[in-house]
């Protein structure tokens, strides 16, 4: 099954499209546990496994596929929208918040804000590498959790990273976590979970 989807069982009216990163699926315990929170605030949530990992249950994401991943979550995203008569969201952990922040680049009025959580700025130990291309063009208000420990991006560099988007962006630090969120260390707060899901629903209503 390539989507998940867990409907709340007082509805809000708002929908949110999530997916996993380069080693994941949407059978994650993170975004499980992501969804189950939101879906108890009243979201309903599709978990959805991008075309690369529909194609093998190991492999790797390749580059030359990022085009058909993104078309992947764009009808993923159309699927919502006849699920919920309200906003539709779209997030995604490191490489699914990549490829959702360069689907809404591309499409300003696909969505009403992106959850980019552990957004991979750039590889471990490769500051130069940049992955920032798309983001002058992004118009979608987008909440980044990142952890203050993350080798793919300090908090300065997301901060840094931010200053390129034309749209209202916000840094939800997750204290002492690496790139992996939902193994941050007790520091982080109680929940991380719910920290997440508060922060982007307070931010989400702000717009």
């Amino acid at each position: 099954m390539n989507e998940q989807l867990d409907r709340p069982e007082a509805p809000s009216g708002a929908g949110l499209v999530l997916t996993h990163g380069a080693s994941g699926s949407s059978r994650s315990p993170f975004l499980i546990a992501l969804a189950a929170a939101f879906s108890a605030r009243g979201v309903t949530v599709l978990r959805y496994d991008l075309p690369y990992r529909q194609a093998s249950a190991t492999a790797p994401p390749r580059p030359e596929g990022g085009a058909r991943d993104r078309e992947g979550l764009r009808g993923a995203v159309k699927t919502m929208r006849t699920l919920v008569p309200g906003r539709v969201f779209m997030g995604g952990q490191s490489y699914g918040g990549r490829q959702a922040s360069m689907l809404a680049a591309s499409d300003p009025g696909l969505v009403n804000a992106l959850l980019l959580l552990s957004y991979p700025l750039h590889p471990p130990r490769k500051g130069t590498e940049l992955r920032t291309a798309h983001l002058p063009e992004l118009r979608t208000p987008a909440l980044f959790a990142h952890g203050t420990r993350d080798p793919f991006g300090s908090l300065d560099e997301i901060e840094a990273a931010r200053g390129l988007i034309q749209a209202r962006t916000a840094l939800l630090p997750i204290e002492g976590a690496a790139h992996d969120l939902f193994r941050a260390p007790r520091r982080a707060g109680p929940d991380v979970v719910a920290r997440i899901v508060d922060g982007f629903l307070a931010f989400a209503a702000e717009g």
